[in-house]
């Protein structure tokens, strides 16, 4: 069967949905972190689906990203390989497998409950998130550890294996979050037992079509710390007004 240049424009015309409360709706980012793409370094083809408002699928390949975590509790036999394939449904957990194909191995975000101990992910480029902000929260948490900056969703993998405990992004007012950057990795998250919310403490909410826009913030951790996080996130905030 071949396709005219009409057949295939037309199909990608029908990937205009606005998203919304209702029906499904397929969410792709096919390159997400382009300016790491660029760069060879980290990025992401990130899909989600949204059934009725809610995220109920992920998946995220990263073709940069090594196999092995850093994390003791998600030991594996991935070795030296590079190019990993996360993957969650809702109410399944997440897993984790080579890009080219292995055998999925479940994940789970990292346990720590002392934020001293933490590290934290935040984006690589300056422009998406304040920096000096992030620095105050990661001060008033006590973090050590210098902040890992990557591009893409591929923070959202590498925290749903432990690699780190803390995903920070704190927006400039003028920068508006979309829904295909976060889609795919926050379910990925939430199902290796993390949580992920806006500064309020709020779910993100993906039921007002293609835009982010009343979550201010973005944060991801485990159950334990997420309260001591956004306890020093809003306080950052406050004081920054």
């Amino acid at each position: 069967m071949s396709l005219s240049k009409e057949d295939v424009l037309s199909a990608i015309d029908g990937g205009k949905s606005e998203g919304g409360p209702s029906g499904r709706h397929w969410i792709l980012d096919p390159i997400d972190g382009t300016k790491g793409f660029i760069r060879g370094d980290q990025y992401a083809v990130a899909l989600g689906l949204l059934d009725e408002g809610k995220v109920v699928l992920g998946v995220l390949g990263c073709p940069n990203l090594p196999l092995k975590s850093t994390n003791k509790n998600n030991s594996s036999s991935f070795g030296d390989r590079i190019g990993s394939l996360f993957f969650a449904t809702i109410g399944c957990g997440a897993q984790v497998e080579a890009l080219e194909g292995s055998e999925p191995q479940k994940i789970s975000v990292c346990s720590t409950n002392n934020p001293v101990d933490a590290s934290f992910f935040e984006s690589f480029e300056a422009s998406h998130s304040k920096r000096d902000l992030t620095s105050s929260i990661a001060e008033k948490l006590g973090v050590r550890a210098p902040p890992v900056r990557m591009d893409s969703q591929a923070k959202y993998g590498a925290l749903a294996r432990g690699d780190g405990a803390i995903f920070l992004r704190i927006p400039h007012k003028s920068y508006i979050e979309t829904v295909w950057d976060h889609a795919a990795g926050s379910i990925i998250v939430t199902e290796a037992g993390g949580m992920v919310k806006d500064a309020a403490g709020n779910d993100l909410d993906f039921c007002k079509g293609r835009y982010l826009d009343r979550d201010r913030g973005i944060i991801a951790t485990n159950k334990h710390l997420m309260p001591l996080v956004l306890k020093a996130v809003q306080e950052a905030m406050k004081e920054e007004q």
